[in-house]
């Protein structure tokens, strides 16, 4: 998800509850990121004018952090997802972590990167054309890394997404 232009963080991590409009506002948007200011005033009962405002103040409180497109990865020759878990060895952990995550997203077979707490330090969502792009990417990207001390791969048959969450940073 890509920021919105302009957009500010939020100055804490409280910020001003959202009353029923906003919660309405944000959750038309999350089912609809298309949708128009007219048809966001329509459904929500009020002027164009009040929806604009009150998305602008979402976007400026940094509650709507960003929009995006959904795209189909297999109409872009990536047909196969899988999630792979990293555990990374334990020496120098802060710097393996940081260069890890650092190299990790700039690889375009990454969609999302997670940093854990738990038995994984890192579990990547990638999509890849086949099993040996799958299998290139585990042995050239991860362990080849000489801080991965292993990993574990599941290929993702199917999955339903209810939102889009952003990054915690």
């Amino acid at each position: 998800m890509s920021p919105v232009s302009g957009a500010s963080a939020p100055n804490s991590i409280q910020s001003a509850p959202l009353d029923a409009l906003d919660t309405t506002l944000v959750r038309l948007l999350m089912a609809d990121g298309r949708m128009t200011n007219a048809e966001l005033a329509a459904r929500l009962g009020v002027a164009p004018s009040t929806a604009h405002a009150r998305l602008r103040s979402l976007v400026d409180r940094g509650v709507i952090t960003g929009f995006h497109a959904s795209v189909d990865e297999r109409m872009l020759g990536a047909g196969l997802q899988a999630v792979i878990g990293v555990s990374l060895r334990p020496s120098a952990r802060r710097e393996s972590i940081v260069e890890f995550e650092k190299r990790v997203r700039a690889l375009p077979q990454v969609i999302q990167v997670f940093f854990l707490g738990g038995d994984d330090d890192f579990l990547l969502h990638v999509a890849v054309a086949d099993s040996t792009q799958l299998r290139e990417f585990v042995l050239e990207h991860l362990s080849a890394q000489s801080s991965v001390a292993s990993t574990r791969t599941s290929v993702v048959f199917d999955y339903h997404r209810n939102a889009v969450a952003a990054s915690f940073l």
